[in-house]
């Protein structure tokens, strides 16, 4: 149910928009959340959005380039990708947890779905 959508092929510098439909019954008190993992790395924290009070939290890798927001009446969620570059390639999860504590903590969210693969050349 947590798909990601959105990824591609993309050279360096340019844009790409992830969507996630957030499960139902999705309300305040959640967080959702984007995470990637590149070839041989572990998964990563990217950006976070309380869904409720709309706060965000993000990488610093990612910061000023990435936005994360949410559609509280699609139950969508999204991930805005500014100035990509070749060491952003990897697959890319969101995902959702309970609570707005640790929400760079890879270990505090229980449900990962498919993610999508995003691929920037140089």
């Amino acid at each position: 149910q947590l798909q990601a959508y959105g990824g591609g092929l993309v050279q360096a510098g340019g844009s790409l928009r992830l969507s996630c439909a957030a499960p139902e019954r999705t309300f305040s008190g959640y967080v959702m959340g984007w995470f990637r993992q590149a070839p041989g790395k572990e998964r990563e924290f990217v950006a976070s959005i309380n869904w409720g009070a709309g706060r965000t939290v993000y990488a610093a890798s990612v910061k000023g380039r990435f936005t994360i927001s949410r559609d509280n009446a699609e139950n969508l969620v999204y991930l805005q990708m500014n100035s990509l570059k070749p060491e952003d390639t990897a697959v890319y999860y969101c995902t959702r947890k309970f609570g707005d504590h640790n929400v760079a903590d890879t270990r505090q969210y229980r449900s990962w779905g498919r993610g999508t693969l995003v691929t920037v050349s140089s």
